[in-house]
């Protein structure tokens, strides 16, 4: 059941209109409130933004920051974006009902590695609610970390979009799984 989850879950940007129920949300935020941490430190702070004015705010702080960032980009990472139409534009970001901020502890030991655990179990947890996100990592995230209050002992990791998928997209494939017993 839970290799059901993985295998269908995609990655979203575009959602429908319908705002999903806030339970269907903490419901998912307590799934990843199980993940392992160092020390058990637990070092994940979320914050949940539905105000259309702060949505539209942190889009315009992330897109001015993604313009430098397309203006510069180079090499494998640029044929990449250029091939799956990428662009600095992130609707997205204003058009999901919710938009999901992650943030880790900075004193905490392990604080990124814990977090990011604890997204991996919150992106199965929407999967199975029906909900889709993108994780979403703008080039600069003080701008947006100025825009909601965060304490100075915080550091954004991630925005989760969260809504219902009206992405017609398929799931990127996946490789087959490499693994090696004792050494390369």
């Amino acid at each position: 059941m839970l290799y059901d989850l993985a295998k269908r879950r995609k990655t979203v940007r575009r959602f429908k209109k319908e705002k999903p129920p806030l339970e269907d949300l903490i419901y998912s935020l307590k799934v990843a409130n199980e993940a392992p941490s160092g020390m058990n430190a637990q070092p994940w702070r979320f914050l949940i933004v539905e105000d259309e004015k702060l949505k539209g705010q942190i889009r315009r702080v992330c897109e001015r920051s993604e313009k430098a960032f397309y203006e510069n980009v180079r090499g494998r990472l640029k044929e990449w974006l250029d091939e799956k139409r990428f662009t600095w534009r992130k609707p997205f970001l204003e058009e999901a009902p919710y938009l999901l901020l992650v943030f880790s502890e900075k004193s905490a030991p392990y604080s990124r590695e814990s977090v990011w655990l604890a997204v991996g179990y919150l992106l199965l947890a929407l999967e199975e609610k029906g909900l889709g996100s993108v994780p979403y990592t703008p080039p600069d995230f003080r701008e947006v970390e100025k825009l909601v209050n965060t304490p100075s002992e915080l550091r954004l990791e991630v925005i989760l979009p969260v809504g219902y998928p009206d992405d017609p997209k398929p799931k990127y494939p996946r490789n087959e799984v490499i693994v090696r017993y004792n050494t390369f």
